[in-house]
């Protein structure tokens, strides 16, 4: 059959679920998600809204229940729901009791497999049970670990003769490759909701799940650890702080001149004030795309200068961090290197030798380890640790997603505090 393309709504305020809910339909979206934080935040009044508003639409009520089956399936059914949603993690019975319950009161039941670990054998006791659908899901927070669902969807949907539907990041570059994988139900989330455009978003996924083929999109996709570096060049230190919660900033270390931008992982080098044999030294240490990162106790006199900076451009390294001093800012400038330190003097202290290179060190108030990962810009310098670095990469894109389409609403005649109704979720 045709897939079926649904919209997920993982939003939390109703108004703007409604408008790209407007939008998906507009653009080829066949079923409508209430999604789970929609449902959190504003209740099952979200189902009737759009119920009332889309009246001939199927509404799917992404419940996620693990718990008192039949109240929860009745209270979404007569909301309007047409399709309920219960997890595969929850117990035998919860399942059972949400098939009985949704036979009862006119609505289909799908089991969604997220965070459960043997998903091909709970997918196919969910069938015996009774299910309409089975959902292979890959959640949010793994998708930001670089994960997918396709591999298991391949299995799931070889094994089993009800529809299955997948969710986790699918946009038009893989809407096909679900298809291709098996999924009679393809769920989109992300690449629609945070769209500048939501409705030509969902015309081009319709469009890659109708033909087979795959649509480049350079947003809405999560990478792994060799694509770090491509993921944060398209983000800014303000994208990556806030993914870090708000945290990663090297305190007091400022750009040397606008328009600057550097990525890459860090050659540490820990030296005393105005000693720069060290800093010098681990120009010959890095490799292409580094970025040389100096304790300098945060003190003078200059330990990095215009030779420097010429032997850095030769070695083509991403750039130099410097809690201490530098100068020949006039010549730094003119090379374009990206230069961040905490203070600019005219005089330079002496090769005495002294330091490490390649140990923790401690810059702008935060421990950066060789390899941790530099992003600056005209806003400062943001590190993120090697350890955690695909997670929060791939974080920082949502982010800018998120605000992507924030823009555009306050573009389209709203303001911030309007979009996200910043009076309703102050703190009580």
């Amino acid at each position: 059959m045709k897939p079926i393309l649904q919209l997920a709504l993982d939003f939390v305020d109703l108004k703007r679920a409604l408008k790209n809910a407007r939008a998906g339909i507009t653009g080829g979206v066949d079923w409508i998600e209430a999604g789970t934080p929609l449902i959190k935040s504003e209740g099952l009044h979200a189902v009737r809204e759009l119920r009332r508003l889309f009246p001939d639409a199927t509404i799917v009520a992404d419940m996620k229940i693990m718990d008192t089956g039949r109240v929860e399936v009745e209270a979404a059914a007569k909301a309007g729901a047409n399709i309920v949603d219960v997890l595969g993690a929850s117990s035998d019975a919860t399942i059972r009791e949400c098939i009985q319950a949704g036979k009862n009161y006119g609505a289909k039941i799908v089991v969604d497999m997220i965070a459960v670990d043997d998903v091909l054998s709970r997918a196919k006791l969910a069938e015996d049970f009774g299910a309409d659908y089975v959902t292979v899901h890959c959640a949010v927070d793994e998708q930001m670990e670089g994960k997918d669902p396709f591999d298991v969807l391949r299995q799931v949907s070889q094994a089993l003769t009800i529809p299955v539907g997948v969710a986790g990041g699918i946009n038009s570059e893989t809407a096909a490759k679900a298809v291709e994988a098996g999924a009679a139900i393809v769920i989109v989330g992300g690449a629609i909701s945070k769209a500048l455009d939501p409705e030509q978003a969902t015309r081009e996924i319709r469009q890659g799940l109708d033909t087979g083929k795959s649509i480049s999109t350079t947003l809405f996709k999560r990478k792994g650890e060799a694509q770090i570096r491509e993921i944060l060049e398209l983000v800014s230190s303000p994208n990556l702080s806030d993914a870090l919660h708000r945290s990663g900033v090297l305190q007091g270390i400022r750009p040397l001149f606008p328009g600057i931008r550097m990525v890459g992982r860090a050659v540490t080098v820990r030296t005393y004030p105005g000693d720069w044999a060290k800093p010098v030294q681990a120009i010959d240490v890095a490799e292409p795309g580094d970025v040389i990162v100096i304790d300098a106790g945060g003190a003078g006199p200059a330990i990095w200068g215009e030779l420097a900076t010429h032997s850095a451009v030769l070695r083509n390294l991403a750039g130099v961090v410097i809690d201490g001093a530098l100068r020949d800012s006039p010549e730094i400038v003119a090379l374009k290197f990206p230069a961040f330190s905490r203070l600019v003097m005219p005089n330079a202290g002496e090769p005495k030798g002294f330091g490490e290179i390649g140990v923790p060190v401690t810059v702008g108030n935060m421990r950066v380890e060789p390899g941790d990962w530099l992003l600056g810009d005209d806003d400062g310098v943001v590190v993120l640790p090697r350890a955690i670095a695909v997670e929060y990469a791939n974080r920082s894109m949502d982010v800018l997603e998120r605000e992507n389409r924030i823009r555009e609403e306050i573009k389209e005649g709203s303001t911030l505090s309007k979009v996200t109704e910043l009076l309703r979720w102050e703190k009580k």
